[in-house]
Parts: C-alpha cells; sequence; structure tokens
C-alpha cells in the first residue's frame, strides 16, 4: 500500500485530490483504521479553526517586526 501522505488527506477533505489520490485514501482507510483517525482529526480541526476569530497584528507590532527585521538583515 502507498503511503498516504498528510498532504492528500488535507487535498481530499477540500475535494481537490485527483481521482487516482481519492480513490487511494478511500481505499487506506478500509485497510488501515488509522488513516480514517488521522482524516477524522483534521476535519475536527478544519471545523475549529473555522470558527477563531483571528484579528490582524496591531500597525505597531508590524511596524516593530519590519523594524527588527531591517536591523537585522543579512549584510552582503
Amino acid at each position: 500500500m502507498k503511503k498516504i501522505k498528510e498532504e492528500d488527506l488535507m487535498s481530499y477533505l477540500y475535494n481537490e485530490a485527483s481521482p487516482a489520490v481519492a480513490a487511494a485514501i478511500e481505499k487506506a482507510m478500509v485497510e488501515d483504521p488509522s488513516i480514517k483517525e488521522q482524516l477524522e482529526l483534521l476535519q475536527f480541526s478544519m471545523k475549529h479553526l473555522e470558527r477563531l476569530k483571528l484579528e490582524s497584528p496591531s500597525q505597531e507590532s508590524v511596524q516593530a517586526i519590519l523594524k527588527y527585521a531591517a536591523s537585522h538583515k543579512k549584510r552582503d
């Protein structure tokens, strides 16, 4: 059995997997319950991430980061 990568599972969850990859995942879930568990965990995580109310950093934070990055830029 071909090893199913997490990237393949994510593309499957977003309905972006090719038919061959989707079929391989569905077959793998039947043969290996841990694949189904991993897929369910990713689904759970996706649902909870969608519920988060994320805010952009303040302009002060952005400026501080840019200033820090500029002061630590690699010199040629």
